[in-house]
């Protein structure tokens, strides 16, 4: 409860809402006020332009000079193997997507070596991995190996619907691990398979610290539900590399990292370049055929999937769009340098600084 005023200058002050009288509070602080000039602004008009499109050159010529090929397998370059007159999204289609494979091959060509280090990409259109339900859709503690319950965001996919499994927890559980991209993709020239890598293709820090597996791992995945689009535990992700299952599996690690647009690649594989053979330094330009194990339906929400070959620079993948958009940026700083110096010589005075001056005592005077 507020003290009333002893007397009438107590109760005016109470009232009044002004700053004390400080130098802050009143605004008496010094201050630098810079005066903006033709002969200061144009200077940085014309830096900018001399050194912002030079850069976006380099960036533009140096995306250039990444190798990509793309290939949409979907549905016309993916015809069975077993029904020739089907493609293998069909397939899927009409066994109502219950876990049914197809297998089909498709040849390409390409018409340049990708020496150096070659990265090989699964990639997804009109697939919205940003969907909020669909990134909540996961429990982080258990992907740290700790055994406690799930969260509930992982419905509906926490619990396991099956009468024997109905009181234990999916293991992964969640949307984003029940969608696990799970088609098998090898590629071959003249009858040689190319080698892939499926390690170090998933971030350091996610794999050391995000994702841990929990202790006694074989026993825990086989005595805990799968995901029911998945048709392995976590523990037989990778058959040929022990160490390289479970939460810790590379394929799974580089899923979960979910993606901010509709329209984005995933990396799937690195080329393994050993030290003799057709591959040692690449891929060399010519035939190749991929031969695709066709596992995730895509069509029903008319998606799209491809098959992405790609080299890098030091600046990462192909990427253009940060190039020019520097010499577009240069472009526009150095037109308006001209147009600005051309006004500027016009219309110069005889002192622009104390025109400036005077130009502001006018309008403090007037105010």
């Amino acid at each position: 409860m507020s003290t009333p005023p002893d007397n009438e200058a107590d109760a005016e002050h109470q009232k009044s809402k002004k700053p004390a009288d400080t130098a802050f509070k009143q605004q008496r602080l010094p201050a630098w006020q810079p005066i903006i000039t033709a002969n200061t602004a144009l200077p940085v008009f014309l830096i900018i332009g001399l050194i912002f499109i030079p850069i976006g050159i380099v960036l533009v010529v140096t995306s250039d000079r990444v190798l990509e090929f793309d290939l949409d397998y979907t549905d016309k370059n993916c015809m069975s193997l077993t029904t020739p007159t089907s493609t293998c999204a069909d397939v899927l289609e009409k066994a109502n997507y219950t876990g049914a494979t197809c297998t089909c091959q498709t040849n390409f060509t390409l018409d340049k070596d990708f020496e150096g280090d070659v990265y090989f990409y699964y990639g997804l259109v009109n697939y919205y991995q940003n969907h909020r339900r669909y990134v909540r859709s996961r429990d982080d503690n258990q992907l740290l190996g700790k055994k406690d319950a799930v969260a509930s965001e992982c419905q509906p996919f926490q619990k396991s619907t099956s009468a024997n499994d109905s009181s234990k927890d999916i293991t992964p559980c969640g949307a984003i691990a029940n969608s696990k991209f799970n088609d098998t993709l090898t590629l071959s020239m003249n009858g040689n398979v190319v080698p892939f890598k499926n390690t170090g293709i998933a971030w350091s820090t996610d794999k050391d610290v995000k994702f841990q597996n929990p202790d006694d791992a074989a026993n825990f995945f086989a005595s805990n539900p799968r995901p029911p689009n998945w048709q392995q535990d976590a523990w037989h992700l990778d058959q040929n590399n022990p160490d390289n299952n479970g939460y810790k599996n590379e394929d799974f690690i580089v899923w979960m990292r979910t993606a901010a647009m509709p329209t984005f690649r995933k990396l799937y594989r690195k080329l393994y370049q050993n030290g003799s053979g057709t591959f040692q330094s690449g891929l060399p330009k010519g035939n190749y055929m991929l031969t695709i194990t066709y596992n995730y339906p895509v069509t029903s929400f008319s998606g799209r999937k491809q098959f992405i070959i790609s080299t890098t620079s030091w600046m990462g993948g192909k990427n253009p769009f940060l190039g020019w958009a520097y010499i577009a940026v240069g472009i526009v700083c150095m037109i308006t340098f001209v147009v600005f110096f051309i006004l500027h010589k016009t219309w110069k005075t005889d002192d622009p600084l104390a025109y400036q001056m005077r130009t502001i005592q006018t309008n403090l005077r007037s105010s």
